[in-house]
């Protein structure tokens, strides 16, 4: 079996938390697992990809041994979700810096727009079989 992908998420953000509750329901393939960057995985995988986790700022995807940041991690989650969702990754061909500026409008701003936890947040029991610590 090939090993799963794995998205990386700012775990006290409210939209990062609220996509990924999203992608767990449209990963019907079951090709997804998750972590948050402030967890004990990311602390270990992470700096592998030259990654200063004091300094990101975006939602990470690791697939196929490659890391993937910003619109271009976005964009390849959408690709493997169930529905029309693929179809987003059509915006693959808008240059990266195009891209890139608009996710870095939405990272800067997330917690104003969506707000914030005090904590990570815990997925059910049902859900931690998805999940590194």
């Amino acid at each position: 079996m090939a090993q799963k992908s794995v998205i990386f998420f700012d775990g006290v953000c409210n939209l990062c938390n609220a996509s990924v509750q999203f992608a767990i329901e449209h990963d019907v393939k079951n090709i997804f697992m998750f972590t948050a960057l402030q967890g004990e995985y990311a602390k270990t995988i992470l700096p592998y990809f030259d990654v200063d986790l004091n300094k990101i700022n975006s939602i990470i995807l690791v697939q196929d041994d490659k890391l993937y940041t910003k619109s271009s991690a976005a964009l390849r989650i959408a690709k493997r979700l169930n529905g029309i969702l693929p179809l987003l990754y059509g915006f693959i061909i808008v240059p990266k810096f195009i891209r890139d500026w608009v996710y870095d409008i939405i990272a800067k701003n997330r917690y104003k727009w969506w707000g914030k936890q005090e904590s990570c947040w815990v997925p059910t029991p049902e859900l931690k079989q998805k999940f590194y610590p």
